[in-house]
């Protein structure tokens, strides 16, 4: 039986912390909700920043909310050319030894000193699902994209909770050069 899920693209876009939405967007300033993400409970914003890097900027970077612990800032290994940065390949959150950015927003800048990843692909399951498709949190698997393009990505991490609704996410370069259409479906193969 093939195990099948939904894919999507995710371009650059930023994770912020209370404090840093102020210094970007101005004291008091509430975010605008745009819409809803296929992770319940997260949100894009209409707000977007600016990021720079020793070498140049990158617009556009969307506000994903609600807020975060830690600024995160991701990007693809493109966004991180211009950048002029080296940044790993890491699962969201997993911050430490990253480099860091410059965000510009309307009403200020601030400077992060680290916080800038490639975000490692990967697949967003609830319990439920996981047990169907015989996964455990953590896990890396690989996933088949179909089609007159299609690739098999290696070193996909399961991503197990209550919260999470059935849904891989790559970056877009990835996506595009994969021929992926967002949510067509892909298969995980043992």
């Amino acid at each position: 039986m093939k195990r099948m899920l939904p894919i999507a693209m995710s371009d650059i876009h930023v994770h912020l912390e209370a404090r840093h939405v102020e210094a970007l967007f101005g004291r008091g300033h509430a975010l605008t909700k745009w819409r809803d993400l296929t992770i319940p409970g997260q949100f894009a914003r209409y707000e977007m920043v600016e990021v720079a890097g020793p070498k140049g900027r990158v617009g556009g970077a969307v506000v994903v909310g609600p807020p975060r612990r830690q600024t995160q800032v991701e990007v693809s290994f493109g966004n991180a050319l211009v950048l002029g940065l080296e940044v790993p390949v890491r699962e969201s959150g997993h911050l430490a030894s990253t480099p860091g950015a410059t965000l510009v927003g309307p009403a200020g800048q601030m400077e992060l000193d680290s916080g800038v990843i490639a975000a490692a692909r990967h697949i967003h399951m609830h319990p439920r699902g996981a047990q169907e498709f015989g996964v455990v949190d953590g896990e890396r698997v690989r996933v088949r994209v179909p089609g007159g393009r299609g690739l098999i990505f290696e070193q996909v991490v399961v991503r197990v909770s209550e919260d999470y609704a059935l849904e891989m996410h790559v970056d877009v370069e990835e996506g595009r050069a994969a021929g992926v259409v967002d949510f067509q479906l892909v298969e995980l193969v043992r």
